[in-house]
């Protein structure tokens, strides 16, 4: 045993020393209430009802961190037990353990996914929420929330504007501020930094000219960022958008557009709405966002940090 222990360091050493990098995986990019909606029945909608490929899960990503086997996941959707077990198929690790949950805000594609942490599912123990002080307090003290946080399904875990968290050596998680509808809590965005490189995640913001911050700093700063594509283009929807004003993927790229090649492919469109031609597969939309040098976020996408 005396011999076997020091080649089991010495393993141990060189396998910690090649560990591959944390990784974003995308868990799922559609509006809260997916893809298609309830009710709909456009002409779309109707094909993608009974084609399983043409439907897509709320947004949605998670950092792997494969030197210690910890998964974070960023907002819990409606869908959370199918994206439960995409994660455990990408990161390789059939447990049923997650070490936090990260919250944006309280709209309904962003949070409800902790009910399947409840007795009456998954019935977990303590697991980490972490919330903003009014997301925080909405889920203390609102039923059936309330009753995650007195079984101790869930932990919460308070988040302050532009205070980083330490997940692990280089590794951090830094919520920021995003003016949004904030009816119940507020809308934070979030810095996702590794030892060599970072990811900015902004799934629901209003106009970009609502935020402090300007855009093109926060592309230029990061080496990753998943913005906001609900909508394509203004008229997308019957009621009146001033309703919902979000940026529009158009009005993005016109932002950008005088950013180089080498900053305009950071930018990943996340959190469509059915209506958005993008997740309806528009051909001639979407070589008009990557000819324009931007991307398109995907279900089952890794993002190497």
């Amino acid at each position: 045993m005396k011999h076997i222990l020091p080649i089991l360091f010495i393993l141990f050493s060189f396998s910690a020393i090649f560990a591959k990098s944390p990784y974003i995986a995308v868990l799922g990019i559609a509006q809260d209430a997916g893809v298609p909606q309830i009710g709909c029945a456009s002409p779309f909608c109707d094909k993608a009802w009974k084609n399983k490929k043409l439907q897509q899960t709320v947004s949605s990503i998670a950092l792997v961190n494969p030197k210690t086997n910890e998964r974070w996941v960023f907002d819990a959707t409606p869908d959370f037990p199918e994206q439960f077990q995409l994660l455990k198929e990408i990161s390789g690790n059939n447990f049923n353990t997650l070490t936090g949950i990260f919250l944006t805000h309280a709209h309904i594609g962003h949070y409800t996914g902790l009910m399947y942490l409840g007795r009456e599912s998954m019935n977990s123990k303590e697991v980490p929420v972490y919330a903003m002080p009014r997301m925080k307090q909405m889920l203390e003290t609102n039923a059936p929330w309330s009753q995650l946080v007195s079984l101790k399904n869930i932990a919460l875990q308070p988040l302050a504007n532009k205070q980083t968290i330490e997940l692990y050596k280089n590794l951090s998680v830094e919520p920021f501020l995003v003016p949004h509808r904030d009816e119940f809590s507020e809308t934070v965005g979030f810095k996702i930094t590794s030892e060599k490189k970072s990811l900015v995640f902004i799934p629901d913001i209003d106009k970009w000219q609502r935020w402090s911050e300007k855009l093109e700093d926060v592309v230029k700063s990061s080496d990753y960022v998943l913005l906001d594509g609900t909508f394509y283009a203004d008229g997308e929807i019957s009621r009146p958008m001033s309703e919902v004003p979000h940026p529009f993927v158009s009005e993005t790229m016109e932002l950008l557009k005088d950013l180089p090649a080498s900053e305009k492919k950071k930018v990943f469109f996340i959190h469509f709405n059915h209506t958005n031609p993008l997740v309806q597969g528009d051909e001639k939309k979407i070589k008009e966002v990557k000819s324009r040098g931007f991307n398109i976020a995907f279900q089952g996408q890794k993002i190497e940090l």
